[in-house]
């Protein structure tokens, strides 16, 4: 449908534009000498509808188009494909029938609604799913893809077929209020709980220290199994290290059981923790778990020197020692004279020189420990130039200026995460030197000094390389202002803890800096999940270079061989070698730069997801809580053939007609100056005939 709208001209131009060429049609065709009565009316009112169609493009109305677009109702249908459903269901239930009965909904409901099917595990799939394979659930994640998906569509009711069981994301009944909708819920599963023994969950720290005990908390659980004892076992590497009976004392039993054990062997250690199968149990899948700690030599010792007083001084501390590799010594200059500095991986000078204590100054001097400077309204400028030529501050005076951080984009010796580095951007100023500042060749600059509202080049945090020590200068004193700012606003000091800490591992990483490393994102991957390895390559110059291509050759203790080829990234290089079998694997990398061969070896290892075995009553109430704040209904799978009448017989769920208007000028209409061009060859043609052109 379209219409004629004017705006701002008025309509009346429109018959004024019909007399004009009534008009013209007149005087012109008055008094023909040669023409016909007939045919003189004939080419006057051609004339008259010609000069007519053009004013009105003069005159330039609006032309309004309006079209009606009906849309069905959608009707959406997610599955749950998580194996959970099908291993604890009950006796009658049939997985497959019931997936075939699922699909019939889309056949019921005919054509007058939109049936889009869809299964969920972790993520969202398309289509309906037999499989029943998926490793975990996220019910919420699922309802908020489908959210997002059909925004501003007709949604007319969700179908959800799930046990109500998930062990991925949030609660699905915050999510399920975002979607204005009536959702119908399948109750699959078995709310009866099964006579079964289970390991709930495992507490534990995935480090620990040669030597030093650490302790695991294991929650036993036991359903249906009253006047039974739970066997707990725990194994390293196949040997027996802890074993404890249980009493089980009702039928829906949980204890939370605390295991001590001693970090006797270096490296990545494989516990396995297991109870006993009893008799007539559900399932012996969750009767085990595996977990892997790292076993460190020892922690890497940071010296922090300072001359007075000063609360960066705690934050520093705090911040490096969130990281349970390092121990953080804070010693005033009136200590020094005890202090070993061979015994620390790094040296934190707090406002302080090397030069104002000379046994760090000739430690320094000989050795490669790096050295972290951080300067303040109190620092000799003079003596920090003279002992590093990362940064140079010339300062003619001694006074201070306020300086807000700007983290740089270009800097790659390691990575701040995005949250880090916008917090970091709106942190409260240091104080720092007032001068000017200059860096040296090969300086990485982390953090520039903003001036007021002025961004410049000056160097608050940088770092440099010299003679195969790393260096870090910071400009300016008052972190402590960055940890306060940052709880009062977010509750955390997560961003202040990352960078000093990434800045301590940086720099500690030169002190038995390799040639050449090959290291996974981690020691331990879930089953399913995506194996990372990165890699790293250094030249004679202790420069990051990724210039040679990187092989590596995976094994498994199967004895299976996987061979890859590292992807260039940065300076540096990365692996993802994809979803792997479980179980254990060492892998050998080699490259060569120049003549020169380098080789490095590791391991890690891909452990069995069980989450889904960790719980085995269905929530049917979380199902009737998701339909009752819907407006919608829970079903059982035998009643499946009523769903599609239930959704007919909701009035809400109807179909939309959109309408859609759309405005456009009349002199783009090109049909009509085709019109217009046609009367005028008719005319001109006619006229021609009779002798009058």
């Amino acid at each position: 449908m379209f219409s004629l709208t004017w705006g701002s001209v008025s309509g009346w131009w429109l018959p004024a534009g019909l007399l004009l060429g009534l008009g013209y049609a007149w005087l012109m065709y008055r008094k023909p000498v040669e023409l016909g009565k007939n045919l003189r009316y004939i080419l006057a009112a051609i004339r008259a509808v010609t000069v007519f169609f053009i004013t009105v493009l003069l005159i330039s109305p609006l032309v309004k188009t309006v079209k009606y677009e009906p849309q069905k109702p959608l009707v959406l249908v997610a599955q749950d494909n998580s194996s959970s459903v099908n291993t604890f269901k009950p006796v009658e239930f049939n997985s497959s029938v019931f997936v075939d009965d699922l699909a019939k909904l889309k056949e019921e409901l005919g054509d007058k609604y939109d049936v889009q099917e869809f299964n969920f595990d972790k993520d969202l799939h398309p289509g309906i799913s037999k499989s029943f394979n998926g490793k975990q659930t996220d019910i919420a994640g699922a309802l908020h893809q489908l959210n997002d998906r059909f925004t501003n569509q007709n949604i007319g009711a969700l179908v959800l077929a799930t046990d109500g069981l998930y062990n991925q994301g949030n609660d699905p009944q915050y999510e399920a209020r975002n979607i204005k909708t009536s959702i119908y819920t399948i109750a699959l599963g078995d709310t009866t709980a099964k006579r079964d023994l289970l390991i709930g969950n495992i507490n534990y720290n995935k480090t620990a220290f040669l030597g030093n005990d650490f302790v695991i908390e294991v929650l036993a659980t036991a359903y249906q199994s009253k006047g039974e004892s739970m066997n707990l076992t725990v194994t390293e590497d196949g040997k027996q290290v802890y074993t404890q009976s249980i009493p089980v004392t009702g039928n829906d039993f949980k204890k939370i059981v605390p295991i001590k054990l001693n970090a006797a062997k270096k490296g990545l250690r494989k516990f396995n923790i297991s109870i006993a199968p009893i008799k007539n149990e559900l399932s012996t899948q969750n009767n085990t778990e595996t977990i892997y700690v790292e076993v460190l030599d020892a922690r890497q010792k940071v010296l922090l020197l300072y001359d007075g007083p000063h609360p960066d001084l705690t934050v520093i501390k705090q911040a490096i020692e969130t990281n349970k590799n390092f121990e953080v010594k804070a010693s005033s200059l009136a200590d020094a004279a005890t202090i070993k500095p061979a015994d620390y991986s790094l040296v934190i000078l707090y406002q302080l020189s090397a030069g104002e204590y000379a046994p760090i100054k000739n430690f320094i001097a000989k050795s490669k420990t790096p050295v972290w400077y951080i300067v303040g309204s109190q620092s000799n400028l003079q003596a920090v130039n003279s002992e590093q030529n990362t940064v140079h501050i010339s300062a003619g005076r001694a006074e201070i200026q306020e300086v807000i951080p700007l983290p740089a984009n270009d800097f790659t010796a390691f990575t701040l995460s995005d949250s880090a580095r916008r917090k970091i951007a709106a942190f409260p100023p240091l104080v720092a030197p007032f001068g000017s500042y200059g860096t040296a060749a090969g300086t990485s600059v982390l953090l520039k000094q903003k001036i007021g509202a002025v961004a410049t080049t000056y160097p608050l945090l940088a770092f440099g390389d010299e003679g195969g020590r790393r260096i870090a200068v910071l400009t300016g004193e008052g972190i402590w202002r960055w940890q306060l700012s940052e709880f009062q606003n977010y509750g955390n000091r997560n961003a202040t803890d990352e960078l000093l800490s990434q800045t301590v591992q940086y720099l500690t990483a030169n002190a038995n800096r390799q040639r050449f490393r090959v290291y996974p994102a981690r020691n331990v991957f879930d089953e399913g999940e995506n194996v990372i390895l990165n890699a790293e390559l250094y030249n004679d110059a202790l420069e990051l270079i990724n210039t040679p291509d990187v092989k590596i050759e995976l094994k498994s203790a199967t004895g299976k061989n996987y061979s890859f080829l590292f992807t260039r990234t940065g300076q540096s290089y990365q692996l993802d070698a994809g979803a792997l079998p479980i179980g254990e694997y060492t892998y050998s990398a080699s490259t060569q730069n120049g003549k020169q061969d380098f080789k490095a070896t590791g391991q890690f290892t891909i452990k069995t997801l069980n989450l889904e075995a960790r719980q085995s009553a269905a929530n049917h109430s979380l199902l009737n809580n998701l339909a009752k704040q819907s407006g919608g209904q829970m079903i059982k799978p035998s009643q499946i053939n009523q769903l599609a009448d239930l959704i007919r017989k909701n009035e809400n769920i109807k179909t939309v007609v959109y309408e859609d208007k759309h405005y456009s000028d009349l002199i783009d209409m090109k049909w009509l100056f085709a019109l217009i061009l046609l009367l005028l060859s008719t005319e001109w043609f006619l006229r021609k005939r009779e002798g009058e052109v």
